[in-house]
């Protein structure tokens, strides 16, 4: 799989050639020179015949096409990722590009990082580069507070996309995602057979969707089992973090504080920060407190104690992303709408249980 380098520098946005005239163009095109320098600096609000129709006019009058605005080659599909320091993206970055590659793409891996190129800015180094389509995982399409717009502007340059783990209703699109509500009813159903009650979840920041839709899971769920109010289940046994073990661990010791015998993670990072966490207190897992992860990343059967965790449908949702953009990309798009599929729960050794302890110090 090729990767773009880390940083990326912003390029200028390309003028019209040099010896090209406006007046022209749109001549032959049968448009206003607004609409022509539109299309050449790749400017939203133009429609997609009159964009076309724009670019042949400049094939006929033997003009060079501006370096973003040549045919694109037929073999390249961008793959936009979070870091790669949490297991579950690479996995899902693997099945991706195996899934291109058997159908004669290949894709080119962009990762951000910390201080390092934004997804905007890696969207503009794949788009430069040619590519026929662009897979987004975990990208700011699940971050509420974000411009949706960008993504209205890259669909105005003619590139298909698709995004994965995330859902914005102003974004005309396909997005493929895990059944994050069902997922918390999973592990709450589990938990509670095994006698535990007071059951805290740690997730990330509220903002991002698949947070949101966790605890609206996890609310229903408790509320069900235990005829709590939601007010009080949010308010008591939900702890926002950050998805890193030091986040998990941070999350785990509040929730402890509380009284909370099992602890639901969003991440199996987070889930082995809570483990830490336990240990830290001379508490012992799954004797005294119970943890369970969530994505059932590579390895993760293989901790101490093997981690109870929800699966995550990566293969199918990885080899969904690419049959969906290949299908954008051929001009038989599927509905812009979300496909959800269910996880899976994997009982392991880090649950059992629940005491009736009061955590020890």
């Amino acid at each position: 799989m090729t990767q773009l380098p880390a940083q990326a520098a912003r390029k200028a946005v390309p003028a019209p050639p040099a010896t090209a005239r406006l007046a022209d163009i749109a001549a032959q095109a049968g448009v206003s020179e607004a609409t022509v320098s539109r299309v050449l600096n790749s400017k939203p609000g133009v429609a997609a015949a009159t964009r076309q129709s724009v670019l042949a006019a400049l094939d006929v009058l033997g003009y060079e096409r501006p370096v973003r605005l040549r045919r694109r080659s037929e073999g390249l599909v961008g793959l936009i990722t979070p870091e790669l320091e949490n297991p579950i993206f690479p996995a899902l970055a693997q099945v991706i590009g195996q899934a291109l590659t058997r159908q004669g793409y290949t894709p080119v891996l962009a990762t951000q990082t910390p201080g390092g190129s934004t997804e905007d800015e890696l969207t503009e180094m794949l788009v430069d580069r040619g590519v026929t389509g662009i897979i987004y995982v975990s990208g700011l399409h699940a971050d509420t507070t974000a411009d949706m717009r960008r993504y209205e502007q890259l669909r105005a340059q003619g590139v298909p996309f698709v995004l994965v783990d995330g859902f914005s209703p102003q974004v005309r699109a396909p997005f493929i995602s895990p059944d994050d509500r069902a997922a918390m009813q999973l592990a709450v159903t589990h938990l509670g057979s095994l006698g535990h009650t007071r059951i805290g979840l740690a997730l990330g920041p509220k903002r991002f969707v698949p947070v949101q839709r966790k605890i609206e899971g996890f609310v229903r769920a408790m509320r069900d089992r235990f005829e709590l109010s939601p007010d009080d289940i949010e308010g008591e046994f939900v702890q926002h973090s950050l998805y890193t073990l030091e986040g998990g661990q941070a999350a785990a010791c509040d929730l402890m504080d509380r009284g909370c015998t099992a602890i639901v993670c969003a991440s199996d990072m987070m889930a082995l920060g809570a483990i830490r966490a336990a240990r830290q207190r001379g508490l012992e897992v799954p004797d005294d407190i119970s943890v369970v992860g969530f994505d059932d990343s590579p390895l993760i059967a293989f901790t101490d104690p093997p981690l109870t965790t929800i699966r995550k449908p990566v293969q199918a949702m990885g080899q969904a992303a690419v049959r969906t953009v290949l299908e954008e990309i051929g001009g038989t798009p599927a509905p812009h709408t979300e496909f959800v599929f269910m996880p899976e729960l994997v009982v392991r050794g880090s649950t059992a249980s629940g005491p009736n302890i009061v955590a020890r110090r």
